[in-house]
């Protein structure tokens, strides 16, 4: 496949090529502009350039000089390739091994060359690199530099840095720049043990050095401003590239890094990166130039680091047209097109030399970017080069043009045809030249101009063919004739004809005369139009031509005259044309003949210098007049003294005359003869001979080897002189010459002197240059060149070793012109061994070479360093370098312990130095420490790749001496540093012993086990970690752990929350500091059964009969059997059309199918299945309902007759206590006993209808009447008969029945009481009461109609009782008795709590009053203590317990229960808590913190939490070193041990910890030491300076915190000690209240003013949550009382503020279903849990009064009249209860209270401070009534004042508690004086803005209000000024100067600001 594409590339290129033939050129690497090359090496660089078919590749210098071959140092090979040879120093020369190069290829199609090639040749210099020691804080960045020395800085670079001897990987914190530098990043205390050393290497050479080790202090962090450690400079980079530009500073605080980029901002680019090692910008383009600066700040200054960056685009060059071939005489236009940087400069080539401007060529544009050719000539064919160059940095590219003849030549054409009058034509030719020619038409010699006749069109087609057309649409027969395209461009022309004929008459176009030149061809046509005609003749003197062979007539008529001469062929010429036989027309035209001019041959003889010369130029033949001229060398020749020449000229002659010849003379000289005919011209060559002659003779001469040397030999004469070099080998006698071969090296230069460009030893010898041009004789000069050698080393050692403290020599031998001196140098210090006696030189020759030897002794080792030994004579200098390198044993390794572990250590070594040899191992001892080295242990021959190892098989808790030795090939080191570690504990080898399982619960298992053996213990047990896993069907087989605290050597644990009736597989591992043991063998056992958790499945049920139904079922499944089942429980009951619930009944079978019989006929049931074990029921299924089928009604329940008139009864019944089915009808039957009729009569009524009326009867006589029931399945039974007599005058009867109705509450019932009479009966309705009854009036509850029926609206419980119905008329009377039973919610029940465990909580319970319906069910509620998230579970109504499952361990939950009936939901009971068994983690104070401490990292021992029963699941630390301010924060797993990593050295840190479960978090704080390099101990910190500074600023900031939390506390623990005497006399005062109702009335009604209506005493409503307490003064106020002096105080708290306030009673130490003693002891670990505050809001309803705008009353206060507090009897107030969270549960309700009601109403006194300011009133309970939210109705509760007090709760839904209030006495009137009223908010006329403070305070605003009761006659004034009015403020909220004769009130405001 790859050759296929080779090849179709190739043939690419070669399609490519065919544009300008065959030939082509290229470039291989036009890009190779620099060759640096080591000259130890040498380099070869083949030519960049080539060619199709082969080109010669040739070399040259830049300056245009060809390159020559010198032996052993230069050579170009037969392909182009230029090699140069290693070489010594001594045989450096500039000219060959630095200079600029370039190559050429040359072929056919022209010459190319490269751009210039720069090569240089870098020596081997001596040279080192270093790495300075540097200074870092602890946190910032370290710089470490590889410093280069500048001469060699250009060809090394740095490839690596080292740590120690091992090489640094860039990542973590360490980062290997671009440009060599390291950087470390958060600097540690750790990195100041290491050495850092940089590894270079030679680009060149391929040598590499290794720096010094450098060290890097570590310093603590100070405050500082930024340092710069490194920058970035300006430069310039190309586009594409990328760079790095570093800005590291360091600072504490660390400082931040901003980048500018021309003063703003870097914009949003994913090219540029931020890195730590500075900003790098990647994919350059030239838009990022400019100044790049980067700022360094923190808080202490600011720094500042710019430079411009500069992109450069690279030099694209593009030269236009590419390849071009066309013809001589084309006008050029090359565009060279350059892209990249803008500053360049372009020059121009053709086949390699400069293109200069001339006649034809011109070049043009700004940057000389445009070449034209004018009229371009066969010479400027070739290749055409465009260089453009900036900075060292060239691009070309090339074309190549071929130019060749272009005449034009007719390739195609048209024929001569013949068309019709409008017959249209078209005519084509088609031209080929170079450059394309233009096509011009003509006719009959006449232009063919486009019109409507003539369409021409011209096109160029891609091959450069021309073609044209002329077409012609409508010819006419002047269309006809000879139709000619001629093509011309500037090589020529070429022309084609032929005629057109068009029919019709012919006739001749009038022809022009033609004048034509002698010699040359005319063409003569008659110009015939019209066709057919027979013939055309032409004639001329009357004789038909042609006559003779010159002339010819061609078919279509045209004449041919060739070679044309005047005499012959000048005249008058006639075309004839036959257009009928014997008619012709004719038409003649006059040629006229010039004659050119012709010169007569002329030659010029040879001539020397001062003789005459005479040229003539004679012109034999040609029209006159003629003009001659003369030119010399092209160049006009103007006679006169300045030129020597003189010129005379006749009619047809010119002479040329010259009287003394010169050199100046020579050339070619040219006469031109030119008439009006043509010009002509005759050119030859005057050669003036000289003989030759020296100018400068040879002369004996010196040159120095490897020199350029000239051998100077100047000749002259003329012709010029050929230069011949002669060489004769030897210093003698010459005995033959040979010529001097000329190659690069050697070359004769153009005054004939010979240069040798590179002098060699066998250039020496004589030299003879002799001269001759064939004038005269030759002549010769001979010189001796002689050759001096300069001083030079031939032989020296590059490298060699010594060994320290023994002799070495080192060699130097030279060889050149004597004297030679030999110099040593250490590095660039000259030795003087007669100062230094350890140095000593000896200098010995040989021939002609100088050896020189220098002795060190001993050697030492700062000898391993350069030396170089330098030879000087007169001639020149060179040098030799030697690199010492004195070897030793290796200095011994830095030993230090990096981890210590039971059985085990780490080591970890530095190797300082190695002793110039490398290491080859190590050896590490160790011993016990109280054993002598001679029992010692050694791990040998350690890798030396590796600088740590582990020491294994140690004992745990032994105490060892370490030391460690290294190896190279001289020897071993001495021992390092002896160390002493102690080894740690290890984790027990043995397991618990005796672990026995024992099933406590259905999901608890108790676990015994004994301790280890004491000899596996290995250490303290800390505890034991105890794994179960189950291990039935479906687990993962993964062990749960759990952990608990060792307490001795025998233990025992519960495991809880297992699964039910499982087998689990238990373990138990020991552990003690240092981890966990191995575990027991796993010993199985099974939880305890319990009651199945899911019911049975698909339950069906089918009625079968009226009384029999059959159910179905399937087992559960068998995972939630939790046991073995031991058969199935059908639980059902019946389902009553009144909704109430018949009794429950079950049936046990081990079936899955049982039939009930017996069942209720037509009655709907509800059926639940479900399975039970052994250890109880399960859950029951889902309800299903089912009905059995119809079957004969029962009686009617009763049935009544009354007469309604004379001859008609009345029959009236009640429904069939038992219908069985659908009543469809009821059927009537009367009979009369005496009638004789066998049969009754039969009247059927509707089911609808309960009466009904049969006329027709006979008055008098007696009938039996009674009544049958029919459904779907027959008629039922017959009711009793009853005996009827109609008559005239009736007694008042009742048709409708008594019995009892049951309704449910807050409905409307309907007791009817239907009767007949004459006269009508009066109906009356009384209701039974203790001692009588109590007569039934209407209002609006009550209401009895026309027809005597009783309604009753809203049936509340106290509606229950028996009513009696009487009618009346003055025959009789008639009764009937109703019993109503008004059924209402159930009470609440009595939930507490049975038993807790870490998951479960299960309570009991004992129902209340079920309301008179059967309880339906229960509603458990439950949440977690802190969240109001209830969660509901509905549990069966014959259940009273019940299990919460699935509990979080060790979490307070609150639970409340309600009973459900028909009715609803009833009150809910009172809310208990209940806590899962668990509390928070908590650190064992006998378990260590932390394991182990070395320099960088500690170990936490995790395993000293104990999770507290509830398994531990975040774990968080957080640490920092002390005196710093930011934390570091890490997050574990609960493993046995964490390691903090990184850490400083010899620091000191702060460490917090913290344990979290679901029971809460334990907190552990600490503070270690990280220990200092070597492993030693750093002192207990101390305060150093500047430390007070911070003490300033925590004191500055914490002493206001500190004040205000003490002046918080204070007024929380004031406020707590009123709430506790508070709470004390509520709990005394219990039941009754005394209250002090102070009515304040500021109206002007006089005491005497009698009051309209009922006297009503004012209320109070008070909402409790979902329950409203109405309080009322039924029995009004004493009328003798005056109500100006009876007032009302209510104290509220902010409903907006109270809301962090907390409780007003503190029960936290009650919890329902607690112990409160036990409950005190972990009181304070719940201090932050939520508390719940009862909120409390006075609101009024809307009133419509006029004085409204007087009187509104805001949301919290009562109104402020005009002239003071009004309070009507019609004002009422609600105070909304609410509940929030707060830090506490103080408001929790104890069950051992008297009831939630009291302590609720109890604590709404509390707000409203009623124990102190209602005091005086009596007040009691009278009833309370609870709302249903999906019904109506409402029930009535007891009228017991007390038992109302004691047994109320707080119901479940919305209701209403009424209370009332007796006035107060009159001699307790005095002491209402001192209550005050609150009065409204004036915001816009008051200076103390309530609702502004309390949003700039945000604190409780606690409202403490004072009655003040003034003499009524006192004045506003005196008012103002008594002592009693209160504060200023206060008088100004009171709108002091109001007028007033009454009590003037004040009102006190406190404000305190609470920070709860």
């Amino acid at each position: 496949m790859w050759l296929v594409t080779l090849l179709l590339l190739y043939s690419l290129q070669e399609v490519h090529s065919e544009d300008v033939g065959s030939t082509r050129l290229y470039f291989v690497n036009a890009s190779l502009q620099k060759i640096t090359y080591s000259s130890s090496v040498g380099v070869s660089l083949p030519c960049p350039a080539g060619g199709t078919p082969s080109a010669i590749l040739r070399w040259y210098l830049a300056t245009g000089d060809d390159i020559y071959d010198v032996p052993h140092i230069r050579h170009v090979q037969a392909n182009g390739t230029l090699q140069l040879y290693p070489f010594s120093p001594s045989a450096y020369n500039s000219y060959i091994h630095d200079n600029d190069y370039f190559c050429t290829a040359e072929n056919q199609a022209g010459k190319i060359r490269s751009p210039n090639i720069r090569i240089k040749a870098v020596f081997r210099e001596p040279y080192t690199v270093r790495v300075a020691d540097q200074r870092s804080l602890r946190g910032n960045v370290a710089v470490f530099k590889c410093l280069i020395p500048a001469a060699v800085q250009e060809y090394v670079s740095v490839v690596s840095w080292e740590r120690d001897t091992v090489s640094i990987a860039p990542g973590n914190r360490f980062s290997l720049t671009s440009f060599g530098a390291l950087y470390i990043s958060d600097v540690q205390k750790e990195d100041a043990l290491s050495t850092y050393r940089c590894i270079t290497k030679h680009k060149y050479s391929g040598e590499t050095r290794q720096s010094n080790g450098a060290r890097l202090s570590v310093m603590d962090p100070n405050e500082s401003s930024p340092t710069i450690l490194d920058s970035f400079q300006a430069g310039e980079v190309h586009a594409g590239q990328s760079i790095e530009l570093p800005c590291i500073a360091g600072g504490y605080p660390a400082p931040t890094v901003r980048w500018l980029k021309d003063g703003r901002p870097l914009p949003s680019d994913a090219r540029w990166t931020r890195r730590l090692t500075g900003l790098t910008i990647s994919d350059l383009r030239q838009e990022d130039s400019g100044s790049y600066a980067c700022e360094v700040t923190n808080s202490f200054g600011s720094k500042e680091v710019s430079g411009q960056l500069h992109v450069i685009d690279p030099l694209r060059v593009t030269l236009s047209p590419k390849n071009l071939k066309t013809g001589i005489s084309s006008t050029l236009f090359f565009t060279c097109t350059v892209e990249g940087s803008p500053e360049y400069t372009i020059t121009w080539y053709r086949n390699t030399e400069p293109i200069i401007s001339d006649q034809h060529i011109s070049i043009q544009g700004q940057h000389n970017d445009t070449l034209q050719i004018t009229a371009a000539q066969k010479f400027h064919s070739g290749a055409y080069q465009c260089f453009a160059s900036r900075k060292g940095h060239t691009a070309q590219d090339f074309s190549i043009i071929l130019l060749e003849d272009g005449t034009p030549r007719i390739v195609s054409s048209f024929s001569e045809r013949v068309v019709n009058p409008g017959e249209p034509f078209s005519l084509m030719c088609a031209a080929k030249g170079a450059p394309p020619p233009s096509i011009t038409w003509t006719l009959d010699d006449e232009p063919v101009v486009r019109d409507s006749t003539y369409k021409t069109s011209q096109y160029t087609l891609s091959d450069g063919l021309t073609v044209s057309h002329v077409n012609v649409s409508s010819p006419l027969i002047r269309d006809g004739g000879v139709y000619r395209c001629v093509a011309r461009n500037s090589a020529g022309s070429a022309e084609y004809q032929a005629r057109i004929n068009v029919r019709g008459p012919p006739r001749i176009r009038p022809m022009r005369d033609i004048t034509a030149v002698a010699g040359r061809n005319t063409y003569i046509t008659c110009r015939v139009i019209g066709y057919p005609y027979y013939s055309i003749k032409w004639l001329k003197d009357g004789m038909q031509l042609p006559d003779n062979h010159r002339q010819m007539v061609f078919e279509n008529g045209t004449l041919r005259l060739t070679d044309v001469q005047k005499g012959a062929d000048e005249g008058t010429y006639l075309c004839s044309v036959l257009i009928q036989p014997q008619v012709s027309i004719n038409q003649t035209v006059h040629v006229t003949v010039k004659v050119p001019p012709l010169i007569q041959p002329f030659d010029i003889p040879s001539t020397s210098v001062g003789k005459l010369m005479y040229i003539a130029c004679v012109v034999s033949s040609g029209d006159m007049p003629i003009r001659i001229t003369w030119h010399k060398d092209g160049q006009l020749i103007v006679p006169g003294y300045a030129s020597g020449v003189g010129i005379e000229t006749k009619e047809f002659m010119s002479s040329l005359q010259i009287s003394k010849v010169t050199l100046k003379h020579n050339g070619n000289y040219t006469c031109i003869a030119s008439n009006a005919a043509a010009t002509v011209s005759w050119e030859r060559q005057l050669i003036v001979t000289v003989p030759p002659r020296f100018v400068v003779q040879p002369n004996n001469q010196d040159c120095i080897y490897g020199k350029a040397g000239v051998l100077n030999c100047s000749v002259e004469g003329y012709p010029p002189p050929k230069v011949m070099w002669k060489h004769a080998k030897g210093v003698g006698n010459p005995q033959q010459y040979h010529p001097v071969p000329l190659t690069g090296r050697i070359q004769i230069m153009t005054n004939g002197s010979l240069l040798i460009r590179h002098v060699l030893e066998e250039d020496r010898g004589y030299y003879l240059c002799q001269a001759s041009n064939g004038v005269g004789s030759d002549i010769s000069k001979s010189m001796i060149l002689t050759v001096k050698i300069p001083a030079m080393i031939t032989s020296h050692p590059n490298t060699t070793m010594a060994r320290k403290g023994q002799t070495k020599e080192l060699n130097c031998t030279a060889r050149g012109e004597q004297p030679i001196i030999i110099r040593w140098e250490r590095g660039d210090t000259v030795i003087d061994a007669e100062r230094n006696p350890r140095y000593s030189i000896t200098i010995n020759k040989k021939g002609d070479e100088v050896i020189s030897t220098l002795k060190l002794n001993p050697a030492e080792r700062g000898d391993s360093v350069f030396f170089s030994c330098h030879a000087i004579n007169s001639y020149g200098e060179g040098r030799g370098l030697i690199q010492l390198t004195v070897q030793e044993p290796p200095d011994p390794p830095e030993l230090e312990v990096r981890e210590v572990k039971d059985r085990s250590m780490n080591l970890r070594w530095i190797q300082r130095f190695d002793g110039n040899s490398i290491i080859t191992s190590y050896d590490i001892e160790y011993k016990n420490k109280s054993d002598s080295w001679d029992h010692m242990y050694t791990t040998r021959n350690i890798s030396p790749t590796n600088n740590q190892a582990n020491i294994v098989e140690l004992h745990p808790a032994c105490v060892y001496s370490i030391r460690m030795y290294s190896y190279n090939k001289i020897g071993r080191s001495s021992p390092s540093k002896e160390l002493t570690i102690s080894t740690e504990e290890a984790p027990p080898d043995g397991p618990p012993m005796d672990v026995i399982l024992q099933p406590m619960t259905s999901q608890s298992i108790r676990v015994t086990w004994r301790a280890p053996k004491k000899e596996l213990q290995n250490g303290v047990i800390r505890g034991y970690q105890i794994g179960y896993r189950e291990n039935g069907p479906g687990s993962n087989g993964q062990y749960s752990i759990v952990e608990m605290k060792a307490t001795g050597d025998s233990e025992v644990y519960t495991l809880d929350n297992l699964k039910k009736f499982a087998q689990y597989g238990v373990v138990v591992q020991a552990f003690n500091r240092a981890g966990t043991g191995p575990s027991s063998t796993e010993i199985n056992a099974t939880t305890l059964e319990d009651v199945p958790s899911e019911p049975p499945q698909n339950v069906r049920a089918i009625s079968v009969t009226s009384d029999e139904a059959v159910i179905t079922w399937s087992e559960p499944p068998r995972l939630t059997l939790h046991g073995v089942l031991k058969g199935y429980r059908v639980v059902f009951w019946s389902l009553f059309p009144d909704g109430e619930w018949g009794e429950m009944q079950n049936i046990t079978t081990t079936r899955e199918q049982v039939e009930l019989r017996g069942l209720e006929k037509f009655t709907n049931y509800s059926v639940q299945v479900l399975a039970y074990t052994q250890a109880g029921d399960g859950v029951r299924s889902n309800v299903l309902y089912i009905q059995t089928r119809e079957d004969l009604p029962g009686p009617p329940a009763g049935i009544k007759a009354v007469p309604s008139s004379p001859n008609s009864v009345v029959v009236s019944w009640l429904p069939p206590l038992k219908p069985n089915g659908v009543i469809r009808k009821y059927t009537i039957y009367c009979s009369s006993p005496g009638s004789g009729q066998p049969a009754p009569s039969e009247y059927e009524a509707n089911p609808e209808m309960l009466f009904y009326r049969i006329t027709h009867l006979s008055r008098g006589k007696q009938y039996h009447i009674w009544a049958a029931a029919v459904t779907t399945a027959g008629r039922g039974n017959i009711s009793a008969k009853v005996t009827v007599e109609p008559a005239g005058k009736v007694p008042a009867k009742i048709l409708s029945f008594g019995g009892t109705v049951t309704t449910p509450w807050m409905k409307e019932v309907r007791l009817p009481c239907a009767s007949v009479g004459e006269p009508a009966p009066t109906i009356k309705w009384t209701k039974d009461s203790e001692d009588s009854a109590i007569p039934v009036t209407a209002d609006s509850q009550k209401q009895i109609l026309s027809n005597g029926t009783l309604v009753l609206r809203s049936v509340k419980a106290e509606d229950s009782g028996y009513y009696t119905c009487t009618a009346t008329n003055t025959l009789g009377f008639d009764t009937i008795i109703v019993n109503l039973v008004v059924q209402v919610p159930p009470d609440q029940p009595r939930l507490t709590v049975s038993t807790t465990s870490t998951s479960s909580i299960t309570l009991a319970w004992i129902p209340g009053d079920n309301g008179g319906s059967s309880i339906r069910g229960f509603v458990l509620q439950y949440s977690v203590d802190n969240t109001e998230e209830w969660r509901d579970v509905f549990i069966s109504s014959t259940e009273r317990s019940f299990r919460l499952d699935n509990l979080r361990c060790g979490t307070w939950y609150k639970v409340k229960l309600a009973a459900k009936n028909s009715v609803g939901s009833g009150r809910i009971s009172e809310i208990i808590e209940a806590k899962t068994h668990g509390r928070e983690p908590v650190f064992n104070k006998d378990q260590p913190l932390l394991t182990h401490i070395n320099s960088t990292h500690a170990g936490l021992n995790l395993q000293g939490w104990t999770s507290g029963g509830c398994p531990i699941t975040d774990l968080m630390l957080d640490f920092r070193p002390k005196g710093t301010w930011a934390w570091q924060s890490l997050k574990a797993n609960s493993t046995s041990q964490l390691f903090l990593s990184e850490l400083r050295e010899a620091t000191w840190y702060e460490l917090k910890m913290k344990a979290c479960n679901s029971a809460g978090c334990g907190n552990q704080t600490s503070q270690f030491a990280t220990t200092d390099y070597d492993g030693s101990t750093i002192p207990p910190i101390k305060s150093a300076r500047g430390e007070g500074d911070d003490v300033k600023k925590l004191f500055s900031i914490g002493s206001p915190v500190i004040l205000v939390t003490i002046g918080v506390a204070l007024l929380f623990i004031i406020r707590k000690k009123r709430k506790e005497k508070r709470l004390k006399r509520l709990r005394v005062n219990h039941l009754n209240y005394s209250v002090n109702l102070c009515v304040c009335s500021k109206n002007n009604r006089s005491i005497d003013t009698p009051v309209k209506g009922p006297p009503q005493g004012p209320r109070l409503h008070i909402d409790i949550p979902r329950v409203q307490l109405l309080i009322e003064d039924k029995e009004g106020i004493n009328q003798s009382v005056n109500p100006q002096n009876f007032c009302t105080g209510v104290s509220l708290h902010h409903q907006a503020l109270i809301q962090n306030s907390g409780p007003l009673i503190d029960m936290s130490d009650i919890r329902p279903g607690t112990n409160p003693v036990s409950r005190k002891s972990i009181k304070s670990a719940h201090s932050s849990r939520n508390r719940y505050s009862s909120q409390w809001t006075l609101s009024r309803p809307t009133q419509s009064h006029s004085t409204a705008s007087a009187r509104t009353l805001t949301s919290d206060w009562r109104t402020m009249g005009s002239h003071g507090i009004t309070a009507t009897e019609s004002d009422s107030y609600s105070a909304s209860l609410s509940q929030d969270t707060d830090k506490g549960r103080n408001s929790m309700v104890s069950t051992e209270s008297a009831s939630s009601t009291y302590e609720e109403l109890a604590r709404a006194y509390e707000h409203a401070k009623l124990e102190e300011h209602l005091q005086h009133a009596k007040f009691t309970i009278t009833e309370c009534f609870i709302s249903d939210s999906s019904s109506d109705q409402m029930t009535t509760g007891t009228n017991d004042p007390a038992d109302s007090m004691t047994s109320l709760s707080t119901p479940s839904e919305p209701g209403i508690c009424r209370f009332t209030a007796s006035p107060p006495k009159p001699q307790d009137y005095d002491r209402g004086k001192n209550v005050a009223v609150p009065i409204p908010h004036r915001a816009n006329k008051s200076k103390f803005d309530m609702r502004n403070r309390r949003g700039e305070c945000g604190g409780l605003l606690q409202v403490i209000h004072t009655c003040v009761a003034h003499p009524p006659a006192q004045t506003a004034a005196s008012a103002g000024s008594s002592d009693e009015s209160g504060p200023e403020w206060a008088q100004t909220l009171l709108g002091r100067g109001t007028p007033t004769t009454k009590t003037q009130l004040t009102l006190l405001f406190i404000l305190t600001w609470d920070s709860f």
